[in-house]
């Protein structure tokens, strides 16, 4: 089991709706509190051939097959790019395109997927214990990916059950959300975040801070971590904007640099409301005469901006216009 499964905010909560009844599970909430992992421990336990009422035991051949990413009872929907991301196996037929270079591997979760889930709820299980499936994010099924599941989410054949997780739940259809049973998941406990963080190899200085700029959210701060997004990175972060300076941008996805743009512009409107920051420090956030008007602009264009953050027609060009937006706004006056 990962750590992240082990997190006492993912334990707690699995431990509370495995205590549930239900076939279908929409777990929802922002971003960075583990909709994935909690997903991932109630399939393991339901699956699991010795679970407890805390949840799967971690050592039966199915809970080594789930971790394996090869348990014959379990179907996992995700965009290929977050299955490629997370470890899970493509189809035969997907991996076979895509090393042939004949597409991209999909970032919405493909219709024929979804057709094969379907197929596969209705066959007989292998290991005597039902089945589930898994989708994640559920945000990223299209209007038609999303109705192949209805029917077989209102009337699962046999023993087989569901757990969706997103991060944008108002996205989902509203049939697809009124047949599931919805939790929403919970924030850590104020003394479980940082000895979590620092058992990951996050030292505790650089978790306080990173805490700060993930908006108090630790897989966010992981992913901070992972991806180079220093204490000093988002210190200097401001400064470089204002001197409009695209190289500190430039190891960042599309996506990443206009999160990060967005939190700076957040914390800005609350600097000219006279309110305290979110994200930053107070000494780190420039001197400002851009108008809440001007922020709140630029604001609506970051969210455009987010709109094609994952295929650019040029990555470079586009740190580096949204480096210039940036700049020009805060050194807009009135």
């Amino acid at each position: 089991m990962s750590a992240v499964l082990n997190a006492p905010w993912i334990a707690r909560q699995a431990t509370y709706l495995l205590a549930q009844r239900g076939h279908a599970w929409l777990l929802q909430g922002p971003s960075g509190l583990g909709q994935y992992e909690l997903a991932l421990a109630l399939a393991t336990a339901w699956l699991c051939e010795k679970p407890t009422a805390q949840g799967a035991c971690g050592d039966c051949p199915s809970c080594h097959a789930v971790s394996v990413r090869t348990h014959a009872d379990l179907a996992v929907l995700m965009p290929e790019t977050v299955m490629l991301e997370l470890g899970w196996p493509l189809s035969e037929k997907a991996q076979d395109e895509i090393d042939k270079k004949t597409r991209k591997p999909s970032k919405e979760i493909r219709v024929d997927a979804m057709r094969d889930a379907v197929a596969f709820s209705q066959r007989t299980d292998a290991r005597g214990l039902g089945k589930a499936v898994l989708v994640f994010p559920a945000e990223r099924m299209n209007t038609i990916t999303a109705n192949a599941l209805l029917k077989t989410l209102e009337e699962p054949p046999g023993d087989v059950r569901f757990v969706l997780a997103t991060e944008a739940s108002h996205m989902l259809l509203p049939t697809i959300r009124s047949r599931c049973l919805a939790h929403t998941l919970k924030w850590p406990e104020a003394d479980e975040a940082l000895p979590w963080l620092s058992g990951q190899g996050v030292p505790t200085p650089a978790a306080q801070a990173l805490l700060r700029s993930a908006g108090g959210r630790p897989n966010d701060v992981l992913r901070q971590a992972q991806a180079g997004l220093s204490p000093e990175w988002w210190a200097h972060l401001p400064k470089a904007m204002r001197q409009g300076d695209a190289r500190h941008l430039a190891d960042l996805t599309g996506a990443q640099a206009i999160d990060a743009l967005q939190k700076l512009c957040h914390d800005l409107v609350l600097q000219q409301a006279g309110s305290a920051p979110r994200f930053f420090d107070t000494a780190h956030l420039p001197t400002s005469a851009a108008s809440v008007l001007a922020l709140t602009d630029w604001y609506k264009r970051l969210m455009q901006s987010a709109r094609t953050a994952e295929h650019p027609f040029n990555a470079g060009l586009m740190l580096e216009a949204l480096t210039a937006d940036a700049q020009q706004t805060l050194l807009s006056k009135g």
